[in-house]
This record gives C-alpha cells, structure tokens and sequence, in this order.
C-alpha cells in the first residue's frame, strides 16, 4: 500500500510551493501539503512561538485526518520541521525527505540576523524583502512563472507571522545529533547553486543519517522542487517506491 506523503512547506512560502510534487503524486498515494500556522490559508491562530509548535500542529492535523504513518518531507524551515516531527513522533515517521535544509542550531550571528529580519518585516511588510532574495530562492535562470510564484508566496505572507516564525527559528533545537538516530530511510535532496543551505551541508546530513540517498540537482538553486520538478519528482518517486516495496 503507498505510504501517505506529507509535505511541510518553506518560509515564507505556502502548500502551493509543492504543486508540482501534489499532482505527480497524488494520483497513486494521499498527499497532504498543510499551510502551516500563521501561512497562506492557515486558520487564524496565535503566531508559532515555540519551533516545536510547527511539529505539534502538523501531527494534530494527521490525527484529525486518520492519519498514522507517513513519509514527511520539508524543505529548507520545513525540513528543520520535519526533522522536530521525528524528535517528538518518531514511530509515525516512514520515511524523511530533507530538502535545501540543514540540522544546526542557529549561530549568535544567526540569532541576531532573524531577530533583526523579523523586526524588519513588521516595520516595513514583504515586498522590499522578496525583491531582495527572489533570484538565491530560485536561479536567475529559473522559468518567468516559477519566479512568479515565489515573489507571489512570500509577498502573500503575513509579516506578523513571518516575524514570529523567525524568532522561533532563532531558538530551535540542534538536529545533528538527531540525525544519527534516525532509523528509517531519507532522501537528502539540494539545489546546486542553492546559497542558504549550500551542497556542503546535504553532504554532512547524508553522511549523519544511517541510510540515506543524496540527490544534487543541478541548475538549481534553493527550490529545486519548483525549478527543475521532473527531476526532483523523479528522486522522490524512487525514494517513495522503495518505501512503499519495504512495507516500513
């Protein structure tokens, strides 16, 4: 039977980022792609806090669903979501798909960066900053319409949750040792010219977790999903298949 697929978007984007991975996929298994609290069309809430708060929500969400076991995939903050979903729920987790993403704790330097991000946003909103970082999101020479999209999802989010979900950035746990106890398959998957999560970093994950499978697509940048999705949805496909074959 084919695993449910769960997919935990980035910030600040919303559930249309995995589009094209919803229509490979969905088809042949459930695939659930949640706006998570405070994005696109999240019920209104109080801002997320706490980082672990993202995983609690995401689960809750699964219960309310019927669902129990699932592979999880993220991409860059969704990815450090998926990697707190398997800290808290670990026997829920098939398998782990990390995308653009890496497990470290935030530096002082860091801390200080999303601090003063968060601050810059609500005084200013998102326009400003998505022009800024719209071509290291996605290569320059990504499609017209991917950069659109992008632009469209960060200039759709709310400030005042982009804000707080920087702030609890800043103080999320450190996953690196985590993910050496993870005993289920991962897929590590990233752009290679993406500068926020370079290909250093994958390569450290891929070599933390037990049995994982690196995947550099090339051409691409921190949203390999949207700027080359055959490609990726090709990684994911086998990674998914090989879950589905091992009934784990």
């Amino acid at each position: 039977m084919a695993a449910p697929l769960v997919l935990v978007h980035g910030h600040p984007f919303d559930h249309t980022m995995w589009n094209p991975q919803i229509e490979a996929f969905s088809p042949a298994r459930r695939v659930i792609a949640p706006d998570l609290r405070g994005y696109g069309a999240s019920p209104e809430a109080p801002p997320v806090t706490v980082f672990e708060q993202f995983a609690q929500d995401v689960v809750t969400l699964l219960d309310d669903l019927g669902v129990e076991t699932f592979v999880l995939a993220g991409l860059s903050m969704g990815g450090q979501i998926a990697m707190d979903c398997y800290r808290q729920f670990p026997d829920r987790v098939r398998g782990l798909v990390l995308a653009d993403t890496f497990p470290a704790a935030e530096t002082p330097e860091g801390v200080r960066t999303r601090h003063a991000m968060a601050d810059r946003l609500l005084e200013e909103g998102m326009h400003g900053y998505a022009d800024e970082v719209l071509e290291k999101m996605v290569a320059p020479t990504a499609a017209p319409r991917v950069k659109a999209h992008v632009h469209r999802m960060m200039t759709a989010t709310r400030p005042e949750s982009a804000a707080a979900a920087l702030r609890a950035r800043a103080a999320r746990p450190d996953y690196r040792e985590l993910l050496t106890r993870v005993t289920v398959p991962a897929l590590v998957v990233v752009g290679a010219d993406d500068e926020y999560t370079p290909v250093s970093d994958a390569e450290a994950m891929h070599t933390a977790l037990p049995d994982s499978t690196l995947h550099v697509v090339r051409g691409a940048a921190h949203m390999p999903n949207l700027e080359r999705p055959e490609e990726f949805n090709e990684a994911l496909g086998k990674f998914l298949a090989g879950i589905d074959r091992s009934g784990g």
